[in-house]
């Protein structure tokens, strides 16, 4: 009975005041309530309610009383016992609980939805609700990792003018967000877990920074682009191959770069934050899904014994171009690329040991025959019609000439970008053609069949290796010097080496065929094929500060291509994400937070829109992105007020106070016919009214509140 009335009947009192209208008597053990039979009711279930709190363990308050009594009140169905006994979260003998209906309502929302907007005035739990609900998670592993971020342009000030590094002028606006974490997490863990970046704590701004150099490519639907020369809506290419548009683009300014490099020599440049979609041989084995990890996550850690520990997604399609008309055949031009002479001196021929090849090139270029000269040699005739002049030119002549290949050696050959950049189907053709005349299956037991290439042009190895990954495959260059290389033979003569080789080893996705020429693609296909392409991570080094800038995608993974096709990403997986004080952010901010989500996370978005500090003009991301998202599936608004307010009772006057006021400010111009004293207008909807004094700067006209609170 002490533990349900309280000391000195303190609670009773509590209850008496609430319910004014019956009489409640105390003998011993028991309870008497007198009054009318709904009155009487309603404190019945109260003294039950607070039972079931007290036998739970749980100690009582006043203000627990006091909220017992409200939401009895409101009969709205859900009991205080039910509200004030759910659990969140225990540390060091401390449980953190709801304390009103709606602080429920708000942590059930949490569960049931993605993304949680959290509206009210200070005091409510917002913040502290919503970590207590990220700690929860990230204990039970339905998050990896939790990010806390804040605006930090409370009171209008300025970063740039406050003293201190980076870190120091920063600090007082997340201090709120730190204090909360030290009350949920045993202070001696947190400074572990922000090093490992299971925490993060970081003002808005950085929610962006995971950023690229801006003069790093990105690919695009008409080749690689600088990706500071990108702009909303533009078309990137995603891991499917499709175009994907461009949702933002933000500078990031000076940041410390880093070299992330492929161990079949691909590389690329990107911030110490910016985001890899990775897995281990372990999450392989046991399908785990592919996790997302900071590019400063991964210095130091690149190695499992002596195996490479991260590996890189892979194009899942080809890289979609736009088709274009090309002047030659994709395949015969890959056979003339590779066994072709090009040099315009003679009539162009082509050197083959296989009748087959020969054949195709024939059939794949029309008004061209193809005459044996010898068992290898082939020369390709201008097919005469009656009336033809001799001067007319050779077919491939001209093409050659309008692909600017004419007059090339084979150590200056490349692949018109015409061709590069074309559909899968033309690209394919084209390597097809380069394989089946400079390449081949390579079998080696036990293992699975690669596919190699050689060329003595540093071109046309770059633009092979390009074609390779275009269609989601993956290869490996490595260099074979001529000099000190013993000589070849050809038609039983001595041949010396004048120029280095470059030796490509391919491997291609499934359903790729490398081949078609029967011989190597009988071979390639009796050895089972090229086994699963696969890209890790080989280095990560420094490289030195560079201006950098963030782009958002609308790709349903948010992956897009960048250098050398590597697949790279900027949203945050398996989160937990909670933005502080939202009213402070801009429209384009909210949007910028808000698409950064990822799969597996959550999002709570807290805030209170009449405390608004934003430069003059600029509207609130908060009051905005109500308006937008009304109604949209997997999002809720939960709005507290002034009685879900856990701090000091005079806080929740102080409160209400403030709404009377705003009202009479809309309604009339000034508040119970008390002017500002200087003439001002009002301020928009939702800004304290405030007057200016003689330093230029706003000050609240108190006199009027102060009357409101008494």
């Amino acid at each position: 009975m002490v533990a349900l009335l309280g000391s000195g009947d303190s609670f009773l009192r509590v209850v008496e005041q609430g319910f004014p209208e019956v009489d409640i008597h105390v003998r011993g053990n028991e309870v008497t309530v007198a009054g009318s039979e709904t009155e009487v009711a309603l404190v019945r279930r109260l003294f039950d309610e607070l039972l079931v709190i007290v036998r739970t363990g749980q100690p009582l308050t006043e203000e627990a009383v006091e909220r017992s009594v409200a939401m009895v009140r409101s009969g709205d169905g859900h009991g205080p016992a039910e509200v004030m006994t759910l659990n969140i979260l225990s540390n060091r003998g401390r449980t953190i609980r709801p304390k009103t209906l709606n602080q429920k309502s708000y942590v059930d929302a949490i569960d049931e939805h993605t993304i949680v907007f959290g509206l009210g005035p200070a005091g409510t739990g917002k913040t502290y609700l919503a970590m207590a609900k990220a700690v929860q998670a990230l204990q039970s592993k339905q998050v990896t990792r939790i990010i806390l971020t804040r605006p930090a342009v409370e009171a209008g000030e300025r970063l740039g003018f406050l003293p201190g590094t980076l870190y120091e002028k920063i600090d007082p606006y997340l201090r709120p967000l730190y204090d909360a974490l030290h009350d949920m997490i045993d202070p001696d863990s947190i400074p572990r877990l922000m090093a490992a970046g299971t925490i993060e704590v970081a003002p808005l701004a950085y929610m962006r920074g995971r950023a690229q150099p801006v003069f790093t490519k990105v690919l695009t639907p008409s080749g690689f682009r600088p990706i500071g020369e990108l702009e909303v809506g533009d078309l990137v290419i995603g891991s499917s191959g499709e175009p994907t548009p461009v949702l933002g683009v933000y500078p990031q300014g000076a940041k410390d770069i880093y070299r992330v490099t492929a161990q079949d020599g691909s590389s690329t440049l990107c911030c110490g934050e910016h985001l890899w979609t990775v897995r281990t041989a372990a999450d392989r084995r046991r399908d785990k899904p592919w996790r997302v990890l900071e590019t400063r996550e991964m210095i130091g850690n690149l190695r499992a014994a002596h195996a490479r520990r991260y590996e890189l997604p892979l194009l899942t399609g080809p890289a979609c171009f736009p088709e274009r008309a090309v002047p030659m055949d994709p395949y015969a031009l890959g056979l003339l690329l590779g066994d072709g002479c090009l040099t315009g001196a003679t009539t162009p021929d082509f050197s083959t040991a296989d009748p087959e090849s020969a054949t195709a090139l024939e059939a794949a270029l029309p008004g061209v025959r193809v005459r044996a000269r010898n068992r290898v040699d082939y020369v390709l005739n201008r097919v005469k019609a009656p009336g033809d002049v001799v001067t007319l030119e050779n077919p491939v002549t001209g093409v050659l000439r309008e692909l600017e290949l004419l007059g090339g050696r084979s150590q200056s050959k490349f692949v018109p970008d015409a061709y590069l950049y074309n559909s899968a189907e033309i690209r394919l053709a084209l390597l097809q053609g380069l394989l089946d005349s400079d390449g081949g299956p390579v079998t080696q037991s036990g293992r699975t069949c690669r596919i190699q290439y050689t060329t003595t042009s540093i071109l046309l190895r770059d633009d092979v290796v390009a074609l390779v990954r275009s269609l989601g495959g993956v290869a490996y260059s490595r260099r074979r010097a001529a000099l000190g290389r013993p000589p070849g033979r050809a038609n039983g003569r001595v041949v010396e080496h004048r120029h280095d080789a470059h030796v490509i080893d391919i491997r291609l996705p499934e359903g790729v065929e490398p081949f078609r020429l029967t011989r190597k693609r009988e071979k390639y296909r009796a050895a089972g094929g090229g086994g699963r392409p696969m890209r890790h991570i080989e280095s990560i080094e420094p490289a030195g500060r560079e201006e950098a800038v963030c782009i958002q995608v609308a790709a349903a993974d948010s992956l897009y291509v960048t250098e050398d096709y590597l697949l790279t990403h900027n949203t945050l997986n398996d989160a937990f994400i909670i933005l502080d004080e939202a009213q402070n952010t801009s429209a384009e901010q909210m949007k910028m937070f808000l698409t950064r989500l990822g799969f597996g996370s959550r999002m709570v978005v807290t805030g209170d829109t009449t405390q608004v500090d934003l430069p003059g003009g600029t509207q609130s991301g908060l009051r905005v992105v109500q308006e937008i998202l009304r109604g949209v599936d997997d999002i809720a608004f939960c709005r507290l007020t002034s009685e879900d307010v856990v701090r000091h009772k005079l806080v929740g006057r102080i409160v209400d106070a403030y709404a009377r006021y705003d009202v009479q400010v809309e309604a009339n111009g000034h508040p119970n016919g008390v002017g500002t004293g200087n003439g001002d207008v009002p301020r928009s909807r939702g800004r304290r009214p405030a007057e200016k004094n003689g330093r230029g700067k706003h000050t609240v006209n108190m006199q009027a509140v102060e009357r409101e609170v008494n």
